[in-house]
């Protein structure tokens, strides 16, 4: 499976941004798809995750500012991202699992390449 993200950008704080992560290869829908970013100087962090029975979860830090959706037919994963604040700012990358709804990162296989994310105040 390779993972191609984008949508990433600069933005003012309050404003929003769309990631998408497109897949290609032995794709199907028995992957968990997820978003984790990574901070100058910080460790890489769980953000949303979408399993393949299409439940969710966030980290309590985007929780009811970002949504996590996906397009089968597409093969395509999105996070909507609204409310943005200077410290969403990082690196977020899309990964995909075989394992159903994990957060921890160390139990996804595949990941894109990061798309880098940047909010102004």
């Amino acid at each position: 499976v390779q993972l191609q993200a984008s949508g990433g950008g600069l933005v003012q704080a309050g404003g929003s941004l769309r990631l998408s992560c497109a897949a290609s290869g032995r794709t199907g829908s028995t992957y968990t798809w997820g978003w984790f970013r990574q901070a100058p100087g910080k460790e890489r962090e769980f953000v949303s995750l979408i399993s393949w029975g299409s439940r969710t979860d966030y980290a309590d830090s985007v929780k009811d500012r970002f949504t996590i959706s996906r397009d089968s037919r597409k093969n395509t994963v999105y996070l909507q991202m609204n409310s943005l604040n200077p410290e969403d700012t990082a690196i977020y990358y899309c990964a995909a699992s075989r394992l159903n709804f994990v957060r921890d990162s160390n139990q996804y296989a595949y990941w894109g390449q990061g798309t880098q994310v940047t909010v102004s105040s």
